[in-house]
């Protein structure tokens, strides 16, 4: 096999030209190849060049100030943006350059730009997907469009058979930022220090069959032949640099070798989930599960549900199952979402889409920005942040138990709990429960034609989809149902003939 170029990190950025198509790997501070994209920032900064670039990040890369797309936030350096996520943080350089259209944005779910980079790299000129049907991503809606900049959108309408389906034009890739733990004199590259692999072989694949070049950012070398093949993520024939970065940081921190299955963590470490809504909407998510079900969570209070199974010492044959790949154990806190403590397997995200789409999962437990009158769900765009979809809008579209986790209300909400009651203190300012949300991520419509079953847990009430509306059918005890929650929703909420109590294990 041939043998790779060592580069600096200087000089991959170097291989960027302008009006360059650009994929980056990573899925915020995991599997980030940050000095890549701290090196294209810096060169920008001190030459103009490269310009007018057409970023695509699968996952949102980077989160917190210098980090990530943050490297990236030079006006003039994007052109175009395209991606599943941008950053939930009101400080980010890069939204606020979205904001000012400084360049066209475009938000795709998770899977669909997982599809298209495994369409590129099978020489496909386009992907086919019905997933975003009825949500911001459908061409009838927003098109995925994110702001004023962005004037057409990626997607398209077409019929298939009588049926509806989204197409998107394959994008030709030119280059590759992305990053592994070792490579080999042949460019193989290892991962065995990383707790998910995020596409980063489909994205290679991608780049060379638009005759592009693949640059992998590594730990460490070694010699050819070294590496069993087994452990090869990406095969050196995909790579035509790498840049070695020995500092590189460890994923996860100090529980590193227990997301990538090196070590196992003992479950008496596992934490408790102190007091609060978090715990009260967790521990009443709960039930929603049956033993030996595979359950995927997503960010946010549905993170805290594992820790609540445990300590009640049920459904103890539950899988976990999240998009970025890792299988069984139990998912990681919010700094390292996506991975696994205790993995059983971990598969690429690519393969973990397919198996949703072919309907892996049982339930799924999901957070919201917005609620609306006809159930309709928010989480992409909401009180000045755009953090976009990721991977909702794949997961919903076949699960057949779809829950949302989220507080009533946010932004000051001030409870407490005494001997099995709910005491609300104050109400926050800014309501959960909305006329029409700002953009619909989860389209309640489809899933009714679908047949799935939607409820919706908050603090104080637990909701259900039926007939294109919400039915109130539980209520924590100690809660006035009119004060508390039909005059806090501006709009009309069918309430059960048979409304029941929380049970009251949730509030202790």
């Amino acid at each position: 096999m041939k043998i790779v170029k060592i580069l600096t990190a200087g000089e991959a950025a170097e291989l960027v030209s302008d009006s360059n198509v650009l994929a980056i790997g990573g899925c915020e501070n995991v599997l980030a190849p940050e000095a890549l994209l701290s090196a294209l920032g810096q060169r920008f900064v001190d030459t103009g060049s490269p310009r007018n670039l057409t970023e695509l990040h699968p996952v949102v890369v980077g989160m917190g100030e210098g980090r990530g797309l943050e490297s990236l936030a030079h006006r003039g350096l994007v052109a175009r943006a395209i991606g599943s996520s941008f950053s939930f943080l009101k400080t980010s350089k890069y939204t606020a350059l979205l904001k000012e259209d400084a360049f066209e944005a475009h938000i795709l779910p998770m899977g669909t730009i997982f599809q298209m980079l495994r369409d590129r790299a099978a020489g496909r000129s386009r992907t086919i997907t019905s997933v975003g049907l009825g949500t911001f991503v459908d061409p009838e809606i927003e098109g995925g469009r994110v702001n004023g900049a962005a004037k057409t959108s990626l997607a398209r309408r077409i019929e298939i058979e009588g049926e509806t389906h989204l197409a998107y034009e394959a994008l030709p890739i030119d280059v590759a930022f992305i990053r592994g733990t070792c490579a080999d004199e042949n460019g193989n590259i290892s991962f065995e220090d990383e707790p998910v692999s995020l596409g980063a072989r489909a994205i290679a694949q991608a780049t060379k069959a638009s005759g592009g070049r693949v640059i992998v950012q590594v730990r460490r070398v070694t010699r050819a032949g070294t590496i069993h093949p087994r452990m090869v993520e990406i095969p050196g024939i995909f790579v035509d640099a790498i840049v070695v970065v020995p500092d590189q940081a460890i994923s996860g921190g100090a529980m590193n070798p227990f997301l990538t299955g090196q070590y196992r963590l003992p479950l008496n470490s596992m934490r408790l989930v102190g007091k609060g809504v978090a715990r009260i909407i967790a521990s009443r998510a709960t039930e929603e599960i049956s033993d030996g079900e595979t359950v995927n969570l997503g960010v946010g209070m549905p993170i805290e549900i594992p820790a609540i199974l445990h300590e009640y010492a049920t459904c103890p044959h539950t899988t976990f199952f999240p998009e970025h790949g890792s299988i069984g154990g139990v998912p990681g806190e919010r700094a390292i979402f996506g991975t696994n403590i205790n993995p059983d397997a971990i598969i690429d995200s690519t393969s973990v889409f397919d198996s949703f789409q072919g309907g892996a999962l049982d339930a799924t437990f999901l957070g919201c920005g917005q609620i609306d009158a006809y159930g309709n769900v928010n989480v992409s765009k909401f009180n000045g942040i755009i953090p976009g979809c990721g991977g909702f809008i794949d997961i919903v579209s076949r699960t057949p138990r779809v829950t949302f986790c989220g507080s009533f209300n946010a932004g000051g909400l001030d409870i407490s709990t005494e001997s099995g009651r709910l005491n609300i203190h104050s109400e926050g300012r800014f309501s959960k429960f909305v006329p029409d949300v700002e953009q619909i991520t989860f389209n309640a419509q489809v899933a009714t034609g679908k047949g799935q079953t939607v409820k919706y847990i908050t603090e104080r009430a637990v909701f259900r989809l039926i007939g294109g509306g919400l039915e109130l059918f539980e209520v924590a005890p100690g809660i006035d149902v009119r004060r508390d929650v039909l005059e806090q929703i501006p709009f009309e909420v069918t309430v059960s003939d048979q409304l029941a109590e929380m049970a009251r294990r949730h509030f202790q």
